[in-house]
């Protein structure tokens, strides 16, 4: 008998959804501004263009080490008071708030890539929990609902974080000039407020929901018991590999795709902009600051259409399927980054920034809510983490890769690596076509 059954779950309130998914409004908080700001710091620190994705690989190889553990131990966690995710949502919170107060006040590369390291590590610790919190507490009839639920919070908390160091230095008078190669004070107060909005919503999931607690605890403390010898706690992360669900494997090569487009992404639109609108390589020249605020700008616009794209997607997966919906989001999303190579316009830059969104959301949303129905319960956690070594795999190949191909292939202009991540989402937009999605063919039965 599994730990708990779908059936046995009682249906949430709104409100309920929202609290409990109130946490990645402010663990976005972290991401966007890692996201936006990592590349522009990196380079006003002295990395080169060709190093760039390198000095990136602390973030994925991070996540490589921490989620499947993560996972794992959050399955064999619990406490009457605190239950089974919520301890590790609070200390993730606090461990990431910690991280981005200290990032922005890095003084060379290599205290960056350590902060990166930590601010990386805090985040999953946090953030995996919260894709298994889902399928402990929901019914299937509301498996989607949650995961886009926290889509339009993570888009929320992304669009504020993305336009913070452009509010602080348009409207509040704060300085976007590295003083002695040292970051900008807009970026350093915007990570300040990112570190405080972090540990707050996620302090609000972890008063504000409560959590079911195993059927038969009996059953449950002896598994665990069995469970604390690192012998068998190592068997069965590295096990969990060979016994992994069809619809996970064909998963991990659309993720794989996916991935490589938003590394892309993440790394390379900060430099491929200021090449390409602002006429600029120097990454101490007041051009290449405008341009990383910018990108700020473009980061909000996607993630807000995100946020509003949530809400759609769960009609239009009723309405044809999830894979397919999954693939046509995709689809747009690739060509959409694709083209930004043909705009010089800074404002016309914001029009691909859509089609992103739509792909950022279904992104966020299908692949779980397809996973969740092929996951047996008592493993949920150790299995959303696992599966997230098939977003972080490809963000290791694109550190390796992506480098080169910008240096080699596209004589240093990043707005062509962009282009290669547009193509790379296309082909994950075919690949999602393939998916078997359990939960679809049961209902057609």
């Amino acid at each position: 008998m599994e730990m708990q059954t779908h059936a046995l779950k009682p249906r949430l309130t709104f409100w309920q959804l929202w609290n409990m998914s109130f946490g990645f409004f402010g663990i976005q908080f972290g991401l966007a501004l890692q996201n936006v700001n990592t590349s522009r710091i990196f380079a006003t620190l002295g990395t080169s263009m060709d190093d760039l994705a390198l000095v990136w690989l602390a973030a994925p190889v991070t996540g490589l080490l921490v989620q499947p553990v993560i996972g794992y131990l959050s399955d064999n966690t619990w406490h009457p008071r605190w239950g089974r995710r919520r301890p590790f949502f609070f200390l993730g919170a606090v461990l990431a708030a910690t991280a981005l107060f200290l990032m922005p006040n890095s003084v060379a590369v290599w205290m960056a890539v350590a902060m990166l390291w930590l601010m990386d590590a805090s985040i999953n610790i946090s953030m995996e929990p919260f894709r298994a919190f889902v399928g402990d507490k929901l019914d299937t009839s509301q498996q989607t609902a949650g995961f886009a639920m926290q889509t339009f919070l993570i888009g929320c908390g992304a669009v504020i974080a993305s336009l913070l160091p452009i509010v602080f230095t348009n409207y509040l008078g704060v300085s976007n000039v590295p003083v002695d190669g040292g970051v900008p004070d807009s970026v350093r107060y915007s990570f300040y407020v990112g570190g405080a909005a972090f540990l707050l919503a996620v302090t609000w999931t972890v008063f504000t929901s409560t959590e079911l607690p195993p059927p038969d605890l009996d059953r449950f403390e002896a598994q665990r018991k069995h469970s604390r010898s690192f012998s068998v706690a190592l068997r069965e992360i590295m096990g969990g590999f060979a016994h992994m669900p069809k619809t996970m494997v064909q998963l991990a090569f659309v993720q794989f795709f996916s991935w490589i487009a938003l590394f892309a992404l993440w790394i390379y639109t900060g430099p491929g902009i200021a090449d390409n609108v602002y006429n600029t390589t120097d990454p101490l020249s007041p051009g290449y600051q405008d341009a990383g605020n910018w990108v700020g700008v473009m980061f909000a616009v996607y993630n807000g259409m995100s946020a509003l794209a949530a809400f759609v997607l769960p009609v239009l997966a009723r309405r044809t399927s999830r894979k397919a919906c999954h693939a046509v989001c995709l689809a747009i999303g690739g060509l959409s980054l694709a083209s930004v190579f043909f705009i010089h316009d800074k404002h016309l830059l914001l029009i691909p920034m859509l089609g992103v969104g739509v792909a950022w959301a279904s992104i966020l949303t299908m692949p779980y809510a397809i996973l969740v129905a092929a996951l047996p319960p008592n493993r949920m956690g150790y299995y959303m983490g696992l599966f997230n070594f098939f977003i972080v795999i490809p963000q290791i190949v694109s550190g390796l890769v992506l480098g080169w191909f910008t240096k080699h292939m596209f004589g240093n202009h990043a707005v062509l690596t962009l282009v290669l991540g547009g193509v790379s989402m296309v082909i994950a937009a075919v690949l999602a076509l393939f998916v078997t999605d359990r939960a679809e063919r049961a209902a057609h039965r």
